[in-house]
């Protein structure tokens, strides 16, 4: 989209000078507003035209049948998803009668910008009517971070040149019509209006409708009130019926008179509270947020999003492109999750409906790495969400004839919602991807009481899993047969590399984190014997090697697989998976996504630098990319083995996945993994940041030719951090907190926050840059002379 002549690249925001509806719905994506609770996509203020209409509240669901052709034991039995919810940002105006729509009359001028910085949409437009009368009408839109309940708007109208008579109808709308979605007819027909009115409301400027669904069972409150301001004369009045609640203004405006509507809107859902409760707590949130006013919901927002950016910030010299949209991804992850709690981070966080609203492995992988440097306490809350579904995931594994829990590879409630077994419950390395997570965030925050509470017991419930799903072979060596890795590409291989090896960093935290904390394993039911059979497993697992090529396989036998005839794949045929049966594609070597490669970067300490080199190099020209989940992981390691210029291609594909709409589905949803890809790109990347020791940080930074300057800030133990990388050399400082001992490369330095330490960057070793497969490669990025 930022190629298109209508956006602009800003430091920190991104604007639209004219509306293009070719790229409405991809533009209501990357203007969607979201507090990880509530989420407004960034539909026009009058609802049409539109993409697709879209307010979402982080964990409400509809349940719908799961058709298979043929019926299998431990299929799931019905699937999950996202369902637009009561529609509170919808404000229409009619001008002498005629209605404010864009696609009739005359756009003299029309503007949005998200601002990253104050965490509000703007709008500004100047149009005519059919019949003549021009208007000015300009918004402000937020979704507040810190009331987690509310969202708002500040709408003004105001004549150009005459008089008009304007009319303002500021609703609440639920069960609206919704464009139609290719697939199965009846989970189309099971999410069509899939809210039932059990309450509406109107009096005076307050408005409320409450509904419930009919097969999840979960009931929702929306309120709105609203704050009037216009000329003598301006008269209100409202109605409401089973699925509308709607506020109208009249107003007669002279030039240079204007007519604002400040619009204060709560939500509120539950599984389990009563209407009235319900009834209450949405208006108890309007109440706080009318208490607050429209002002000090921005100075709220500005002062929340300043503590974020002082201690999360990516400052880039050199490519204007790259640091507009590392702010972006930052803004967005932010969105996705900093008021979840306890409720997952979806795939698309709550900017559009695409993936159905699930949260996947990526979520733990990719997009919690940033919150744990930046945002922990969001974290640790999808974490607790993750503990909180454990007695489904423990029903799962049982049912799956295993022990411990068999976490679901897709899911909104935490029942296992994908009807494709190979790719999904075969996937059970999202286990070790949580237990990851865990292990990261206490060796961040040093937060022993979250170890002990939360961290403990997933990690134990998952390293059973592992144990009970692997077997010791007649030599002692441990398995793990019939599961997929990342790469969608295989399926139900035995010892994955990436899977046997973060079940070996799993079954290791688990036996250290009971020894640490007994009272609380011995509650679990924990013996010596079972942290001694974690620890046995742990020490014989299955690493597949191919020593004659001298490279790790994918999985074992990989290697010796036939590879995709590449040359006679034309540009056109990608996606694979939309032109090619899986049954090709899992028997030849062609890798949807990084796979051995992202455990050269999740477990970089199992392989020496000369194995992750031939590795990455054996990897490249088999490896397609059909995923907006592959180029950061390539770029990180592309950048650690020396190919700089190449991890800077990556990392501009992941950067610019959204707002250049590479995989041509950013309509449905932006892709937060692939944002939140951005930042560890660059800190990973470029930075060479990685955990060391379980409690301390190594850097190895290195920069390519197009970057002059690469500064960021994280949070580490309770300190600030701040890493600025040169050409030639890098600075730390301690912003803030205790004295903390840092490796660069491999000298171990103490940090204070007395003075910065500045140390030189060596020399690297240039090695010939493997090829992709043909038509695959990144886009190069342009160097820049130094």
């Amino acid at each position: 989209m930022i190629t298109d002549p209508a956006y602009e690249v800003g430091a920190w925001s991104l604007r639209e000078c004219e509306l293009n509806l070719d790229l409405l719905p991809q533009s209501e994506s990357v203007f969607a507003l979201s507090n990880g609770h509530i989420g407004w996509r960034g539909n026009l203020d009058e609802g049409e035209p539109n993409g697709l209409p879209g307010s979402y509240l982080n964990g409400l669901h509809e349940l719908h049948p799961l058709p298979y052709a043929e019926a299998g034991y431990g299929y799931p039995e019905s699937g999950q998803t996202v369902i637009n919810v009561t529609n509170g940002k919808l404000i229409r105006l009619l001008v002498d009668d005629e209605p404010f729509d864009l696609r009739y009359g005359t756009v003299r001028r029309h503007e949005r910008e998200l601002d990253m910085r104050t965490g509000v949409l703007r709008r500004r437009c100047e149009w005519v009517s059919p019949a003549g009368r021009a208007v000015r009408v300009t918004s402000v839109r937020m979704v507040s971070f810190k009331q987690r309940a509310v969202a708002a708007i500040a709408y003004e109208v105001e004549p150009l040149d005459e008089q008009v008579r304007v009319v303002v109808q500021s609703e609440l709308a639920a069960n609206e019509e919704l464009p139609h979605q290719p697939g199965d007819p009846r989970v189309a027909a099971a999410l069509e209006s899939p809210l039932r009115p059990e309450e509406h409301f109107a009096d005076g400027t307050r408005l409320r409708l409450i509904h419930s669904t009919a097969r999840s069972g979960l009931r929702l409150a929306a309120a709105a009130d609203h704050r009037v301001s216009g000329p003598d004369g301006t008269q209100l009045s409202s109605e409401s019926a089973a699925d509308v609640a709607r506020l109208t203004v009249t107003s007669v405006l002279e030039a240079g008179q204007r007519l604002r509507i400040e619009k204060f809107v709560g939500y509120g859902w539950s599984a389990a509270r009563s209407l009235p409760a319900l009834r209450d707590q949405a208006d108890a949130a309007l109440v706080g947020a009318r208490d607050t006013g429209w002002q000090g919901l921005l100075d709220q927002q500005r002062a929340y999003l300043d503590d974020f950016w002082e201690q999360a910030d990516v400052e880039i010299d050199g490519d204007t492109e790259i640091q507009q949209a590392v702010r972006f991804g930052l803004f967005h992850v932010l969105q996705s999750g900093a008021r979840a709690e306890e409720r997952a981070i979806p795939a698309k966080g709550l900017t559009g409906s695409g993936y159905d609203g699930h949260t996947f492995w990526d979520a733990e992988t990719v997009v919690l790495p940033l919150l744990t440097f930046t945002a922990p306490r969001a974290a640790a809350e999808v974490l607790r969400w993750r503990q909180n579904t454990l007695p489904t995931a423990k029903e799962r594994a049982t049912q799956l004839g295993l022990r411990g829990a068999a976490f679901p590879w897709r899911t909104i409630n935490g029942d296992e919602a994908s009807g494709y077994w190979p790719a999904g419950t075969a996937a059970f390395h999202i286990n070790a991807d949580i237990a990851d997570a865990v292990v990261r965030y206490v060796a961040t925050t040093g937060d022993e009481v979250f170890e002990a509470e939360t961290g403990l017991e997933l990690l134990v419930e998952t390293a059973r899993l592992w144990r009970s799903l692997g077997h010791h072979d007649h030599a002692g060596a441990f398995h793990i047969d019939g599961v997929t890795g990342p790469d969608e590409y295989s399926a139900v291989a035995d010892d994955n590399t990436y899977t046997n090896l973060m079940a070996q960093a799993n079954l290791l935290a688990a036996a250290d984190a009971a020894e640490r904390h007994p009272r609380h394993a011995s509650a679990l039911g924990v013996t010596d014997e079972e942290t001694a059979a974690w620890r046995d497993a742990a020490a014989a697992m299955t690493v597949p090697y191919d020593e004659e090529l001298g490279v790790h396989q994918q999985s074992e036998g990989y290697t010796r697989h036939q590879r995709w005839d590449f040359a006679a794949t034309g540009v056109d045929r990608y996606p694979l998976m939309l032109h090619y049966p899986y049954f090709d594609l899992y028997r030849k070597q062609v890798v949807k996504q990084a796979d051995l490669v992202l455990a050269l970067y999740l477990r970089g300490d199992a392989f020496t630098p000369e194995q992750k080199a031939r590795d990455f190099a054996y990897y490249e020209p088999l490896t397609v990319r059909d995923s907006s989940l592959s180029a950061y992981c390539q770029s990180v390691v592309a950048a650690e083995v020396g190919h700089l210029q190449l991890a800077y291609d990556y990392l501009g594909e992941t950067a610019l996945m959204d707002l250049e709409d590479l995989e041509n589905n950013a309509r449905d949803g932006l892709h937060i993994a692939a944002l939140a890809g951005t930042w560890t790109a660059l800190v990973a990347g470029f930075g060479g940041m990685r955990l060391f020791d379980g409690d301390s940080l190594r850097f190895a930074p290195r920069l390519p030719g197009a970057l002059s300057r690469l500064a960021f800030r994280l949070l580490f133990r309770g300190r600030r951090l701040r890493v600025e990388v040169r050409p030639a050399s890098a600075t730390y400082t301690l912003a803030e907190g205790e004295p903390l001992e840092i490796l660069h490369y491999e000298e171990p330095f103490t940090l204070t926050s007395a003075a910065p330490v500045v140390r030189d960057l060596p020399q690297l070793k240039h090695l010939p840059q493997p090829e992709q497969p043909p038509g695959r490669a990144p886009r190069r990025r342009a160097q820049r002379e130094r």
